[in-house]
């Protein structure tokens, strides 16, 4: 009685163009994974043991350890023998570095920065939007004790911070609305705005007084006041801020704190070359 046997099916030898072909979507895939190891180390200050980083990205810790290996090799990610974490190297920094350079506003706008810190004496900081995301370009730090809640080159979304709603301020409703149904409206804290009407009403506020105010949406205890510095189109070209403890940015200096962050953004946008947007009359 004959047994019924599993043949392996014969391989048919394959083009030059076929593993051309494979080999380039290897590539693709390697290097979506070991940017996918960059984003993931770029998320925490501390670092991350092999095990735990293979984790987080879902990557095995043979390929994980081999993309860090290259990565290595090319200085963008380091490795710390003492805590056996990586970390990312200098040379991400260096290619990263391109992006603020490109910005080339950022150089001029540290004077500004250093101005509304020393006015305010709170930490200032300098924004923009990516892909419908805050990303934090500079700061200038306090003098005082703080906590910042979103580091340098850090993306929050733009419904949950003061320099996010500064800049939706500027944009149609429909715009706000196509970006709410993309991202949602986290709630944070208990003080987070989760409803879009509520949004649209705090956005009609921010267009009437020039500046607009974190009020502990994204973190309890700290709150920001921000506003829009204009390119020469009268577009949104980045955002400035002040961040601080609640304890110090009281309700009696919002006013204050407020207009001096929206003149300091125009200020800023003169020296650019740009155009504050016409006010319409009531």
């Amino acid at each position: 009685m004959s047994k019924n046997v599993i043949r392996r099916k014969s391989l048919e030898p394959r083009s030059p163009a076929e593993a051309d072909h494979e080999a380039r979507d290897g590539g693709v895939q390697s290097v979506d994974r070991a940017l996918s190891i960059l984003e993931t180390l770029a998320e925490d200050d501390e670092g991350y043991r092999l095990s735990d980083l293979a984790v987080r990205t879902g990557l095995s810790t043979s390929t994980v350890h081999r993309l860090l290996a290259t990565l290595e090799s090319r200085r963008f990610v380091q490795f710390d023998r003492v805590q056996s974490k990586w970390h990312v190297g200098v040379r991400s920094f260096t290619v990263g570095a391109s992006f603020a350079r490109r910005r080339n506003f950022s150089a001029q706008a540290v004077p500004y920065l250093r101005k509304l810190r020393d006015l305010t004496r709170e930490t200032a900081n300098l924004a923009v939007v990516d892909d419908e995301f805050i990303i934090v370009l500079t700061r200038m730090e306090s003098r005082e004790i703080m906590r910042s809640l979103t580091k340098v080159g850090g993306r929050v979304a733009m419904v949950t911070s003061g320099v996010g709603k500064a800049v939706l301020a500027t944009y149609s409703d429909e715009d706000v609305g196509a970006i709410i149904r993309h991202h949602g409206m986290p709630r944070l804290t208990e003080k987070s705005i989760v409803r879009p009407s509520d949004l649209f009403r705090e956005l009609g506020r921010i267009r009437e007084q020039g500046y607009a105010i974190d009020d502990e949406e994204a973190q309890i205890g700290l709150r920001c006041v921000a506003a829009v510095v204009f390119d020469d189109r009268a577009e949104p070209l980045a955002a400035i801020s002040v961040s601080g403890m609640t304890s110090r940015i009281t309700d009696e200096r919002l006013p204050e704190i407020g207009c001096v962050v929206r003149e300091t953004a125009a200020e800023l946008t003169a020296a650019l070359g740009g155009v504050m947007p016409e006010t319409k009359q009531a």
